[in-house]
């Protein structure tokens, strides 16, 4: 078996040569950005309820707002289907 390391230069354009380029599949950063408006709202909500998100949220690296506004979301998506 031959190596491959005997001749570095020409395994790399032999690489080069047979490798396939691919379509980019990955989304813009413009479509990782969440195109949902928001709208502030004064709440009030249980503190046993916030001190939990705030709490996960942290051992998450995120913001509770962003959790708790996604609990909603998907409550809302599921009911609304119906």
């Amino acid at each position: 078996m031959k190596s491959i390391y005997s001749n570095p230069e020409k395994s790399v354009e032999n690489a080069l040569e047979e490798a396939v380029v691919i379509e980019d599949f990955l989304p813009s950063p413009a479509e990782l950005i969440r195109k949902n408006t928001k709208e502030k709202i004064t709440i009030s909500i249980d503190s046993d309820c916030i001190q939990f998100f705030k709490k996960e949220a942290k051992k998450n690296n995120t913001k509770y707002q962003t959790m708790m506004n996604e609990v909603l979301s998907q409550y809302a998506k599921h009911y609304s289907a119906n």
